[in-house]
């Protein structure tokens, strides 16, 4: 699919026609399971703590190989999640949310700056990965902007990998372009663009609301309609452009 018909499918998603995603991507070949793409399982992944797709993997090495030269030591502290372990973050949200006064969309809205919905995730994909340089002093929350910019201990390798990540296949996801919806800005999460586009095109083949639908999330009753459209638009379609079919 060319970009321009994926962007003609996310303004028919934009401007409130009730169209379902699957529709709109329905006649595209598919090369991933709905399992696969959804953290269900078979991926075919390598690493130990942290995993990743095999290609991504590699292309990882060979940054992280690449960085070493100026000291940098970058290290995946997320990678691959699966479905159930989205749901345990989600669900653990939701609870806390709501035992503290929240109402279910006020409570989903506000998993929503950070997390997703399960089996929404890129990181499902075993095509993301969270870094940081371990030859930093960690301090006790690692993934926080100010570690990234200014003084902050990631800086020197956020600066590099701004220069250098893209040539080894890696993009920033969720930017801090000012009128970007959706997720909070993230500048530790990266993607591996030549896997997770496809996949991100595979994706919407899938009739997502069924998917959510059909599992027993909290606050399943909120995840309809109109919330999907806007989550689609907002939280899945609105990321660094590079990333989009």
């Amino acid at each position: 699919m060319h970009r321009s018909e994926f962007l003609k499918g996310m303004l028919l998603l934009g401007i409130g026609l009730q169209v379902s995603p699957l529709s709109l991507f329905a006649n595209n070949p598919t090369s991933y399971t709905a399992s696969q793409l959804t953290g269900k399982g078979g991926l075919q992944l390598i690493g130990s703590s942290q995993q990743l797709q095999e290609e991504v993997w590699h292309a990882y090495e060979k940054m992280q190989s690449a960085a070493k030269s100026e000291n940098i030591n970058i290290q995946v502290v997320s990678g691959y999640r699966s479905y159930d372990r989205q749901k345990t973050i989600y669900e653990a949200k939701y609870r806390s949310f709501t035992r503290e006064g929240m109402t279910p969309e006020e409570a989903i809205s506000e998993i929503l700056k950070y997390s997703t919905l399960p089996g929404t995730s890129r990181h499902h994909w075993g095509t993301e990965m969270d870094i940081i340089d371990a030859n930093q002093p960690q301090p006790a929350s690692v993934l926080e902007e100010e570690h990234y910019h200014g003084d902050g201990v990631y800086s020197k390798m956020k600066t590099w990998l701004d220069q250098h990540a893209e040539s080894f296949g890696f993009y920033e996801v969720y930017t801090n372009k000012e009128d970007r919806k959706g997720f909070q800005y993230e500048p530790w999460h990266f993607s591996y663009k030549p896997i997770s586009v496809p996949m991100l095109e595979e994706f919407m083949c899938l009739d997502i609301e069924a998917f959510l639908t059909a599992d027993n999330l909290s606050g399943k009753e909120i995840l309809t309609g109109d919330f999907l459209h806007k989550y689609y638009m907002e939280n899945i379609f609105d990321i660094n452009p590079e990333l989009l079919p």
